[in-house]
């Protein structure tokens, strides 16, 4: 791949730069890009085509009766479509030969024909609107889309142009943009849409076209989020409700702004776009915003798993520390937009923090999204699906906790495919001074006047080996490898020696002159390890979490000696818990087991409740003999029972059943 989603101009105002050439090879992303190569890109037509969004595409540029009117349940129903196209650009801009590439042309080339054909004369395109009431142009900026469609658009036409060269898709969304351009602004209309993306999108076609008057634009609908032009929602009688401004990001300036709130999905794209901006303009003020803002998120709203949104109320940011685990709501395409919006951050500033959570959220929130198989997916993501909740045989998409083929709100399958098909760009950056390996997957690297090459079991495996193939021959260079935060401990050598070097700020920087073929080794540790939270996130206080490297695990049914209810269970603190690899399971992954204690509940009458002991108002007397610091629940320990965890990622491949990631802390004997 010799570039991806993010070209900075010459100009650009960045620590750091992705990657000129990058190419993933092997491992455990090379497997799950296989599978979406070969499998869910290759589905997604006939989804689309069974969904109506060709169907209303043939329909808006006259290719079918357009008497039937839109298909679908959603305004923004072509972004599915885009978002489609961007994925399968970037699969063949991996370059490869065969049956198989030259289908998925065919079907790109297919679909960007009938994009361009249901385009208005104009420039517009979003066949809701045309095969609907063409008066409501631009008038439904809460719910309409029309903007978010738009940037999808532009995404897609980038993409296709950078893959293949051809520039049919670019001229429309070229054509797009200078309309949305010729409509938007000072003195014209001065509303912003009520999903952001547009703005990442029109940095990125001025990165592509040199056009700045596309930049500008950015900045302007940057810069409009906040001036109260969305409000508190439509007015009575409109379609929807009425969320707050605070849902549109809508309350505040983003250089204002001291936390991140509302849709979560739109917030990031925001930030991201924001971030963006930055980059090519310079501004200090909106680059020290989003650092705020993203600390905000990382260190009050971030679940373990990378994941974000703790509502299903508006699929939005709760409070701070309100992370419950069962009401998770953690959208896959909020997972996709932390990854955006990290990846910036990580460019703009440099910092190693921004790419321990992109990690955590790839390894983990994001890699939930998707079955090993590619063909069913997740809409929310939670952490604890209760023992009774596979009852629930009426939960279907966006609220559901069951992988499924497709959705009615289709945003997250199409996301999920355009960012495995990049992943390669997420991997290593640039600078003056040499190369960074941000992520670690067996692969070639080309950036910052040299090229290496990886090879790792990586998070299996904690060894990672890292061949110099070209380094300047005159001059010092440095090889700056990323030290994930939770590694606790870690050796690294070059040609066998021990480096002498020790990490910094998360980098541990080699600064030599290299000759061809020099190796350098790192050693992750891996254990396993026992994760406590925060005490003020209330949901999950008392609990403990099991991860290995950065794979957050999980205790799912059916891994469980029979009859033993999650419920019931508490992790034992002084186990010592053991992780065996197992390549027949769930693909191949690396299962920890443990011990937990299991309780059998004293019921004594109807009510649930008991007295709390000396303290809790039951007067003298009322101690109940419990050991201080120790809350039983009215329980009596049983025998300890063997526990199985296996990867976060890999739950609910298997059918139905309960799974939690955080499981009480059975209190330290003694």
């Amino acid at each position: 791949m010799s570039t991806g989603p993010i070209r900075l101009s010459r100009g650009a105002h960045t620590a750091l730069r992705p990657a000129t050439a990058a190419r993933i090879t092997g491992g455990f992303w090379a497997a799950r890009r296989r599978v979406n190569a070969e499998v869910s890109v290759p589905q997604g037509p006939d989804r689309l085509e069974r969904a109506g969004n060709l169907a209303n595409l043939r329909a808006a540029a006259g290719a079918a009766p357009a008497e039937s009117g839109f298909r679908g349940d959603f305004p923004f129903q072509d972004s599915d479509v885009h978002k489609w196209l961007e994925a399968a650009s970037w699969q063949l801009a991996d370059g490869g030969e065969g049956p198989a590439e030259e289908e998925l042309a065919r079907q790109v080339e297919r679909l960007a024909g009938l994009v361009a054909a249901a385009q208005a004369e104009d420039g517009y395109l979003q066949t809701y609107y045309q095969l609907g009431p063409d008066a409501r142009r631009w008038a439904e900026p809460h719910w309409g889309h029309e903007l978010y469609c738009a940037g999808h658009l532009l995404q897609a036409a980038v993409a296709h142009h950078r893959a293949t060269g051809a520039n049919g898709l670019l001229e429309v969304a070229v054509r797009c943009a200078d309309l949305v351009d010729a409509t938007f602004g000072p003195g014209r209309n001065e509303t912003v849409c009520g999903h952001p993306e547009i703005e990442t999108a029109l940095v990125e076609l001025y990165r592509e076209t040199g056009e700045r008057r596309y930049l500008e634009l950015a900045g302007y609908f940057v810069d409009r989020r906040g001036q109260g032009s969305l409000g508190d929602g439509p007015a009575d009688g409109s379609p929807g409700p009425r969320p707050g401004a605070p849902y549109w990001q809508d309350h505040i300036p983003v250089r204002e702004a001291r936390a991140v709130a509302g849709h979560a999905v739109r917030q990031l794209y925001l930030l991201a776009g924001a971030a963006d901006v930055a980059a090519e303009t310079g501004d200090a003020g909106l680059r020290d915003a989003l650092v705020r803002l993203w600390e905000d998120m990382a260190t009050t709203k971030t679940y373990l798993t990378g994941g974000v949104g703790s509502r299903h109320e508006l699929e939005s940011f709760g409070d701070a520390y309100e992370l419950p685990p069962d009401r998770a709501y953690a959208e896959t395409c909020a997972a996709v937009a932390a990854v955006h919006f990290g990846w910036r951050m990580a460019l703009l500033t440099g910092e190693a923090r921004y790419s321990d959570l992109v990690e955590r959220t790839l390894f983990n929130g994001f890699a939930s999204g998707v079955s090993i198989d590619g063909e069913r997916w997740l809409y929310v993501n939670p952490l604890q699906v209760r023992q009774d909740d596979e009852n629930r045989k009426d939960a279907t998409g966006d609220r559901s906790a069951h992988r499924t083929p497709w959705f009615r709100c289709a945003c997250c399958p199409p996301n999920v495919m355009r960012l495995l098909a990049s992943l390669p760009h997420y991997m290593a950056s640039g600078d003056a001074q040499g190369l960074q390996l941000h992520q670690y997957a067996s692969g070639s690297y080309e950036a910052g006047g040299g090229a290496v090459r990886v090879g790792t079991g990586y998070p299996w495996e904690g060894r990672i080996a890292v061949v110099v193939d070209t380094a300047p021959r005159d001059t010092d260079w440095t090889l700056s490898l990323r030290i994930p935060h939770w590694a606790t401990a870690y050796e690294a050598t070059v040609g066998g020696e021990p480096v002498a070097e020790r990490a910094e700020n998360g980098w541990l920087r080699l600064r030599r002159r290299w000759r061809p073929g020099e190796t350098v080794v790192l050693s992750l540790s891996l254990g396993p390890r026992l994760t406590r939270p925060d005490p003020r996130a209330d949901g999950v206080r008392g609990c403990a979490a099991i991860e290995r490297g950065p794979l957050v695990y999980c205790l799912e049914q059916t891994d469980q000696p029979a009859g033993l209810r999650l419920d019931d269970i508490a992790l034992d603190p002084d186990a010592t818990p053991s992780a065996e690899h197992r390549p027949e399971l769930l693909g191949g992954v690396t299962v920890i087991t443990s011990l937990a204690l299991r309780h059998a509940v004293a019921r004594d009458g109807w009510w649930p409740y008991r007295d709390g002991g000396a303290g809790s108002g039951g007067g003298a007397g009322s101690d109940v003999g419990v050991r201080p610091g120790v809350d039983t629940g009215g329980a009596e320990a049983l025998d300890p029972v063997p526990v199985t965890a296996i990867p976060y990622y890999a739950w609910a491949n298997r059918g139905p059943g309960a799974m939690r990631v955080w499981t009480p802390l059975q209190p330290p004997a003694g």
